[in-house]
């Protein structure tokens, strides 16, 4: 359910749609300053790759970079199922997200995997303050990722 109060505008859950676009824009024109640009600066991810956590969006800027190095061609990134929740200068919003891309060995990849957004509004703009991306994984032991589902 949307928080609510007397500061929401109906405007907030478009701009954070639009912020979250940014992202999967800067991704498929393989852009990490872009894909920066829409965090804080204080950025903090919880991501699927090491370690547990990091910060920073001059950081994520860099890791972007590296992580679309192992890719060929646009990079897409699609998220479905989003659901906002806001109040005030604060937002948080769940997904699932379908990432479809090319690897350099030319091996076509698609996964699904869930993510969650927190946002703060900032001067007016809404900015992505912190990322946490997951995979469920196989409780018989195995321990693997469950890479293979989709909704």
């Amino acid at each position: 359910m949307p928080m609510t109060d007397a500061t929401r505008t109906d405007g907030d859950d478009a701009a954070i749609r639009r912020t979250l676009g940014a992202l999967r824009e800067a991704l498929h024109a393989r852009d990490p300053q872009a894909f920066a640009a829409a965090c804080t600066e204080d950025l903090l991810v919880f991501d699927l790759d090491p370690p547990l956590r990091r910060g920073g969006a001059a950081e994520e800027a860099r890791r972007i970079e590296a992580w679309l190095a192992t890719w060929q061609g646009p990079v897409e990134d699609e998220l479905h199922e989003l659901r906002i929740a806001s109040g005030g200068d604060l937002a948080f919003t769940t997904a699932l997200s379908r990432l479809r891309a090319t690897g350099r060995d030319g091996q076509r990849t698609e996964m699904w995997s869930r993510v969650t957004f927190g946002l703060r509004r900032e001067d007016g703009a809404w900015r992505v303050a912190h990322r946490h991306g997951s995979v469920p994984f196989h409780m018989d032991g195995s321990l693997r990722a469950a890479i293979d589902l989709a909704p």
